[in-house]
């Protein structure tokens, strides 16, 4: 009898201590599974990641050189790079995207007009002058009658493009119609250029095919061209084309989004962009 209630008692001592064993091992993978922050971060604070849409160049290489920093401030930053004007702001909306840094104001507005999205900027980080290039001739002078030209085909950067073409005496459009001109507003064309509107990622492309292209800054660097130095004219730094960072009304005012902001626009990243870019690209934040 004596025997018996031992072995009772020693299988009972093995079915507790087998119990806190498991508790214990549950509680070790669930700590495994949080996201909690790393160095620079108090211990337990949950890691909150940003998956921001830019393109290549410059916006993913200002994202990229402040990932560090936001590191440190628990923000895990992924950037996913577009070759495209529409898809950055279409998966942002979709919220597949928690933010985007591509545009400039004015495209935003004219987006959210046609898809009947409301996303917001939260951040003007800074200017990429707009400029004419060509691998035909060195100066405006050079350009001769029936002289091919090719602007972007979206509304936004097509009138900025007619516009810096006035500006510098190439064409003449209607009065008032600023940056919202078409090839319709034009109401003198001294030299007959032809004028042809291609998406704006492919300007870079048809350069050797045309006399004269208007190309966006970002495309411009992303295709070894240098603005500063290659471009026959190029807005000046006063430009209202300002670059933002973008989000949806639902999260602009996070944690997360506020952080990013900030980050994207201290002495540090203004630094960055004078030593990189030499010009080209502009800081738009004191």
């Amino acid at each position: 009898m004596k025997k018996a209630s031992l072995t009772i008692l020693a299988l009972v001592l093995i079915a507790v201590l087998s119990a806190c064993g498991a508790k214990n091992n549950d509680n070790a993978g669930n700590s495994a599974g949080s996201n909690t922050t790393g160095a620079g971060n108090n211990a337990g604070t949950k890691e909150i990641t940003l998956k921001v849409g830019a393109s290549p160049v410059p916006h993913a290489e200002i994202l990229n050189f402040i990932k560090p920093a936001l590191k440190e401030q628990g923000i895990n930053l992924e950037v996913v790079e577009f070759n495209d004007y529409v898809q950055p702001n279409t998966q942002l909306h979709e919220k597949q995207l928690d933010a985007n840094f591509f545009q400039h104001a004015p495209y935003l507005e004219g987006f959210n007009k046609d898809k009947g999205y409301d996303l917001v900027s939260v951040a003007g980080v800074h200017i990429e002058p707009f400029g004419g290039y060509s691998k035909k001739v060195k100066s405006m002078d050079e350009l001769k009658d029936g002289a091919k030209v090719v602007i972007p085909n979206d509304p936004t950067n097509g009138g900025r493009a007619l516009a810096l073409m006035a500006a510098n005496g190439l064409i003449k459009l209607k009065d008032g119609v600023g940056i919202a001109g078409t090839v319709h507003d034009i109401v003198d064309n001294p030299k007959k250029l032809k004028i042809t509107e291609v998406e704006a990622a492919t300007l870079p492309r048809v350069l050797d095919e045309v006399d004269l292209a208007l190309i966006n800054t970002n495309y411009a660097l992303e295709a070894g061209l240098v603005p500063t130095k290659d471009a026959l004219f190029i807005e000046g730094s006063d430009s209202p084309y300002v670059n933002i960072l973008v989000a949806r009304p639902d999260n602009k005012d996070s944690e997360g989004i506020k952080k990013l902001a900030a980050a994207l626009q201290t002495p540090e990243v203004k630094k960055f962009i004078e030593d990189k870019y030499q010009g080209a690209i502009v800081p738009a934040f004191k």
